[in-house]
């Protein structure tokens, strides 16, 4: 909660004391979901060599994990190389959790873990991070149309994320809509990082208020803001 309302200090804080207590309990699950999620509020701050040292040792910590779980890692992992530009690392991690989640759904599902909307949504940054635009937005899109419908904070926040990609790559008109959903869930959460791609569509469109759709979207903005 702490990480979502950008609170990183506290968050950081947070995730020392549960690994703490993990480590105390002997509980190698939450250990390395910890690690985790530490991983990804640096790469969240764009710090790559952290993001990745984090991701690593959270694999290593659990060499007893499940496909789901080892797809969960592996992901992430693949992230935080792409941040870092270690391309073949980045691309071995993505083959490698594609393949753990193949074998993770061929098994019984956990509702709410990893699954292949998750998997999307990383190959997606993995793609992003090397420059491949196109194929960003493509993982992205599937990532969306097979998101479970409760998560809607993820879902403003990653519906935000390929607006603002499809805007950067030209495409406008999808653009607009796909902000246009966005912002029909947006009053319904509260997340400081579903706020930084509120403001990031702001500021995107500012430049182009001359287009009736950013035009239309900006109109639109003035009650929330």
């Amino acid at each position: 909660m702490a990480m979502d309302e950008r609170l990183d200090g506290l968050a950081s804080r947070y995730y020392v004391k549960a690994l703490e207590l993990a480590r105390i309990a002997g509980d190698e699950l939450t250990f390395c979901t910890t690690l985790r999620g530490m991983s990804v509020m640096h790469g969240d701050l764009g710090d790559g060599p952290t993001a990745s040292r984090l991701a690593q040792s959270a694999s290593a910590a659990s060499p007893k994990a499940g496909p789901r779980m080892r797809a969960f890692l592996a992901g992430q992992e693949a992230h935080a190389a792409a941040i870092t530009g270690d391309r073949s690392l980045a691309l071995l991690r993505i083959k490698q959790a594609e393949a753990a989640m193949e074998k993770a759904e061929s098994q019984a599902k956990a509702l709410g873990s990893y699954d292949p909307s998750a998997l999307h949504y990383h190959i997606s940054q993995v793609r992003y991070e090397l420059g491949d635009m196109a194929g960003a937005i493509e993982s992205m899109q599937q990532s969306h149309q097979i998101r479970e419908p409760a998560f809607r904070r993820t879902r403003v926040r990653y519906g935000g994320m390929l607006a603002e990609r499809k805007f950067k790559a030209g495409r406008f008109e999808e653009a607009f809509a796909d902000w246009h959903r966005m912002l029909d869930e947006y009053p319904l959460i509260q997340s400081g990082r579903a706020d930084d791609r509120f403001r990031e569509m702001k500021t995107l469109i500012q430049p182009y208020l001359g287009n009736r759709g950013a035009r239309e979207l900006h109109e639109r903005t003035m009650p929330v803001s």
